[in-house]
């Protein structure tokens, strides 16, 4: 039975002011490195790659995603609908965790995951085309968050 798929854990900034001295971190634009600043910083420059990387403001709930393209770990602002990786430029899809849906792969069973309601999904494995319409016998199963 396959598992619920959601998106990487959200990451929020703390709302409330943190102790003195206190940092946090966001990753580079540059070079995807993680970088630690102080809290109330406004950007970050990285010390490998010189990129400056503008800080969210207090209170912005951040979510991740890996790029489908070089799978780079992304960091976005939760409720954007797409984000473009800035190592090779792919434009990602931001699906929240109610927008996903999974299946097996009608050909190499391996588990899939797909934008609730599209008719058929690509195995990118053994480029099999599943599909996933409710007139199928491969049963469609909805994770809601």
């Amino acid at each position: 039975m396959p598992a619920p798929l959601a998106p990487y854990p959200m990451v929020s900034v703390p709302s409330m002011p943190p102790a003195h001295g206190a940092q946090s971190q966001l990753v580079c634009s540059g070079c995807q490195n993680l970088l630690l600043y102080p809290v109330g910083a406004t950007s970050v420059c990285c010390a490998v790659c010189n990129a400056v990387t503008s800080v969210p403001p207090p209170g912005t709930e951040m979510a991740q995603l890996v790029c489908g393209g070089c799978h780079t770990l992304l960091m976005y602002i939760r409720g954007a609908t797409s984000v473009q990786c800035s190592c090779c430029h792919t434009i990602n899809l931001a699906l929240e965790a109610n927008q996903v849906a999974h299946v097996n792969c009608g050909n190499c069973r391996m588990l899939l995951m797909y934008q609730y309601g599209a008719p058929s999904v690509k195995c990118a494995v053994c480029n099999f085309v599943s599909s996933v319409g409710a007139s199928t016998n491969i049963t469609e199963q909805k994770f809601n968050s």
